[in-house]
């Protein structure tokens, strides 16, 4: 080889070099650049999985429940449209509707029955148009309780009719049981697990009728072991507990000492919240400590809708009735109540001309929210003012009856 083929391999070889140099330059700035952007963007995950975790580790849950819907037969009388033949209760909830959806886990009391094989009534037997269950859906409740005296009002046919009709449209029940061994209902709202729990002081004598296999299999009463068992698993399978009991004196301001002996039993075992009913008027609430946690009572919620009121009774607590919002928190496996607000309701009752297929006056009923009608209120100018001070007296005085201390 000669000086000058060996000048040219030496060039050669010098640009095999450069270009072998470049291409590493160039993998190394990729590379660089590759770590740079994508470590950013795994980073922003990590962060944003902290942020994650960091919320899931807090839920909160808000809880409604409110009193009796008690169908008397004037009342679905006025709901029956005679030209379209057909019931139309949609008007009964609309006004409170935009409160009770809002909940997470909106909780009704459903006084009657539901059986399409006996005839409609409406004292003293409950038997209300089945029309009834999708306004009461369509008003944003979740589940029903049918732990009352009027379940077995058509036997125990009308018991499980009702109970099928509930589910049907979409919403859970509880109170009642289809068989014995049938599961404590339990809601996971918000990753916090709420358990049901309903049971009644007595069925109107109408228990005497059935088998004891049957009262066993169907009803929930106040049986205070059976209760007890009741409550303790359910403690054991949720996070906070709900108890709404029906018992006391109808139209009693106060409980009696047999409510007050029973409800704090309920807590003793472990319920964290407990909504009475029955004695269609409402009735003071309490705060319970237990365990450096606080529980809470209110002893009645009165009624929601019926036709008891001050023109039919003489009486306008049965016209008033509260909606109980309870709020929940989740935090580091324990859960509390956090927050409590009460919402006087008001049953308005106006006359829509003519009289009923069953030869009442018809009258169309809503329940109102009461806040919405106070001086300034976004509903006070929409009613005749003296009916507005009606609702507005109703709002104060329900108030001051729950002496709510939260």
């Amino acid at each position: 080889m000669n000086r000058r083929e060996k000048a040219e391999l030496r060039a050669r070889k010098n640009r095999t070099a450069k270009i072998i140099f470049g291409l590493f330059l160039v993998l190394a700035l990729f590379l660089l650049s590759w770590r740079t952007l994508f470590g950013k963007e795994e980073i922003a995950k990590q962060s944003k999985s902290e942020v994650k975790e960091e919320v899931a580790g807090k839920q909160t849950a808000t809880i409604m429940a409110s009193g009796d819907m008690l169908y008397h037969d004037v009342l679905y009388g006025g709901m029956y449209d005679e030209e379209k033949d057909e019931f139309d209760f949609s008007s009964n909830y609309k006004h409170i509707q935009p409160l009770i959806s809002s909940a997470d886990l909106a909780l009704g009391d459903f006084e009657g029955t539901i059986n399409p094989h006996r005839e409609l009534a409406g004292y003293p037997i409950f038997n209300a148009p089945e029309e009834v269950v999708k306004s009461i859906k369509d008003a944003g409740y979740d589940a029903i309780t049918l732990a009352h005296n009027h379940i077995l009002d058509t036997g125990i046919e009308g018991l499980i009719y009702t109970v099928k009709a509930f589910e049907k449209e979409g919403m859970d029940v509880f109170g009642v049981s289809l068989s014995e061994d049938e599961e404590i209902l339990v809601k996971n709202v918000n990753g916090i697990k709420i358990a049901l729990l309903g049971f009644s002081y007595g069925f109107n004598g109408i228990e005497e009728t059935i088998s004891e296999e049957e009262y066993n299999t169907y009803l929930k009463d106040l049986n205070m072991k059976k209760v007890k068992k009741e409550i303790e698993q359910a403690e054991k399978i949720a996070d906070i507990t709900v108890v709404m009991p029906q018992m006391g004196i109808e139209y009693s301001l106060e409980p009696t000492e047999e409510q007050k002996e029973t409800y704090h039993a309920m807590i003793d075992y472990g319920a964290d919240i407990i909504f009475g009913g029955h004695p269609h008027v409402a009735e003071p609430t309490e705060i319970v400590e237990k365990d450096g946690e606080k529980k809470f009572i209110i002893y009645s919620m009165g009624n929601l809708l019926s036709n008891q009121r001050m023109e039919t009774l003489d009486n306008y607590w049965t016209e008033r009735g509260v909606i109980m919002e309870v709020e929940v928190t989740k935090e580091n496996n324990r859960t509390v109540l956090t927050d409590i607000k009460a919402h006087p309701t008001w049953v308005s009752r106006e006359p829509k001309g003519g009289m009923t297929f069953n030869g009442y006056t018809a009258f169309d009923y809503q329940v109102l929210l009461a806040e919405d009608y106070l001086e300034g209120g976004k509903k006070a100018d929409t009613v005749p003012e003296e009916k507005r001070q009606r609702i507005e007296t109703a709002y104060h005085e329900m108030m001051e009856l729950l002496d709510l201390k939260w």
